[in-house]
């Protein structure tokens, strides 16, 4: 199963994201979106994330080159995944029930809770409101732009949006999870993942197939 060790950042009360999105260069850890578990989409962005924790919250930065980007949807817990999108599912207990939290590249988010892909929970937009984000590419809405294309998201998701567990501490605890990127309706649709996903059509709701988080002390 794959492994990502996730390290503890000192929290920083009323730091600046851009601020924390530099610590995490220096002292998160960094991987890639590197898997197509799909031939029939294979086109690859290149995606890079940096993570860390400060026990109280999650802290992920994406580093996003990709060849289109779209960024229509304004409203939380609309349909991001049609926009240029970078998604983290997390089980963060093993009770079955896990988060998936899903960001169009401006920033706009849907969440929702569940066990599987069809009985789905969605976080009311107060609770998502509290997930602090900002991108690169700020946060008015545009359409299609080709050509090359880069851009950041740095989120910070603290543990009250793990609404349906009493998280006390992310500190020594493992979870299980993926991260994704995708564009349904971008010219070259796109579904890359961290951990490899074995299903006959995309699908990132697979839980089974999630990789392990272990979340440094």
């Amino acid at each position: 199963m794959k492994t990502l060790y996730i390290p503890k950042i000192a929290r920083r009360e009323g730091e600046p994201l851009d601020t924390l999105s530099d610590r995490i260069a220096h002292d998160g850890v960094w991987d890639e979106l590197a898997e197509l578990p799909w031939e029939a989409f294979p086109y690859k962005p290149k995606v890079q994330f940096g993570i860390a924790h400060t026990g109280d919250s999650i802290c992920i930065v994406y580093r996003v080159e990709e060849q289109a980007i779209l960024a229509e949807k304004t409203t939380t817990n609309a349909q991001v995944s049609e926009d240029s999108c970078v998604e983290f599912f997390i089980a963060p207990a093993g009770d079955g029930l896990y988060y998936n939290f899903e960001w169009s590249c401006i920033g706009t988010c849907l969440a929702g809770v569940g066990t599987e892909r069809y009985d789905r929970e969605l976080l009311s937009p107060e609770l998502i409101s509290g997930i602090r984000r900002t991108s690169s590419l700020g946060t008015s809405p545009f359409p299609e732009r080709r050509g090359s294309h880069a851009w950041t998201l740095t989120v910070e998701i603290p543990i009250t949006q793990f609404a349906s567990h009493e998280i006390k501490n992310l500190s020594g605890s493992e979870a299980r999870g993926n991260l994704y990127k995708c564009g349904d309706r971008l010219s070259s649709p796109h579904y890359v993942t961290w951990t490899s996903i074995a299903a006959p059509a995309p699908d990132y709701h697979r839980p089974e197939q999630f990789g392990r988080f272990l979340f440094a002390d």
